[in-house]
């Protein structure tokens, strides 16, 4: 309830006065996406703008950082952005709070966890996840995909006696890391390899690889705004398949080349060797469709880390329908 409330909190702090999917004088339709932190493994659909295939649906994007699901999923409410892209587990959230306005998941980009163990320590050749035992970690937020997944994972492997610290906001906790704050840190790409390649910190795992197949990041909108712009979530879907299948075809240093401009700070080495630690773990869901199977798992995870409410339908929270009409598109 604390979390709903907080959600809903944030939501009336966020209102802004935009209107959605203005018409600009290029004849483009503005769509507002508040994305959850700004990252190499969302490639796909700074790929899409790069190559021009938002526009060629008459689509053009704007993207804030909401720096956590929570921050996202108020924007989502408070009408602040159109689409939100998170971990479903905001939507079970909200829906648990019995809104009738329900955000539904209408496309999946990632079924991975998309961050990076960082140590403090050079033991990358040695490391095992039992070695955090005792120790302190920077995981994410409480309720977050992020934190509850690992927790999974330290529960799998049998760590105990293990500190999560959520003393620190999603957005700060590398910036903590690097200033003395825990033994270890997750941290997504380019930032991990970053700290990495500054000897500031050693990546010892991808948590992804240890994770499996989770629904980690989605397209999440609200049910009155895809009934009003469902031709607009089919475009935004068309453009996102035909960039998903490019990073498949692509050159690794090719896709870094072409979103170099959402990343101004980073070398096109960095980014590429980013996409190539994504390409490993298989960050990206092909067909962008959300499988029942998994998220059943989400909701297991989160049961086993005490923060679901309750069960949500799978009907009730995810809607194909926009990403099944799309892939058809692009199919032919």
């Amino acid at each position: 309830m604390k979390k709903i409330l907080a959600i809903l909190g944030a939501a009336i702090f966020a209102l802004l006065p935009l209107s959605a999917c203005t018409k600009g004088g290029d004849g483009l339709k503005t769509v507002r996406i508040n994305e959850v932190t700004h990252s190499v493994f969302y490639a796909p659909m700074y790929l899409a703008d790069s190559l021009g295939y938002f526009e060629e649906e008459g689509i053009k994007i704007e993207l804030t950082n909401g720096g956590g699901a929570n921050n996202v999923m108020a924007a989502v409410l408070s009408n602040g952005a159109d689409i939100g892209f998170c971990g479903p587990e905001a939507a079970f959230y909200v829906a648990s709070g019995g809104t009738s306005d329900v955000p539904v998941v209408f496309g999946q980009l990632t079924h991975r966890d998309g961050s990076f163990l960082v140590s403090r320590y050079d033991e990358a050749d040695t490391f095992d996840w039992t070695d955090l035992s005792g120790k302190n970690i920077l995981a994410g937020r409480v309720g977050g995909v992020p934190a509850m997944t690992f927790e999974y994972i330290l529960k799998e492997h049998h760590v105990e006696n293990y500190t999560l610290n959520f003393d620190v906001d999603f957005n700060n906790m590398t910036a903590a890391f690097l200033e003395g704050t825990s033994d270890y840190c997750t941290m997504f790409e380019p930032t991990a390899s970053q700290v990495e390649a500054e000897h500031k910190g050693y990546i010892v795992a991808a948590v992804g690889a240890a994770s499996g197949e989770v629904p980690y990041t989605s397209y999440i909108a609200k049910t009155s705004w895809l009934k009003a712009h469902g031709d607009l979530a089919e475009g935004f879907l068309r453009a996102m398949l035909r960039a998903v299948r490019d990073t498949g075809t692509m050159s690794e240093r090719e896709i870094a080349e072409s979103i170099k401009k959402h990343f101004a700070d980073t070398s096109v080495e960095a980014l590429a060797t980013s996409i190539g630690n994504y390409r490993a773990i298989d960050a990206w869901v092909g067909d962008m469709i959300m499988t029942e199977k998994s998220f059943v798992r989400l909701q297991d995870i989160m049961a086993a880390a005490g923060e679901l409410p309750s069960r949500v339908d799978y009907n009730v929270l995810v809607d194909n329908s926009f990403v099944q009409r799309a892939n058809r598109a692009i199919r032919g």
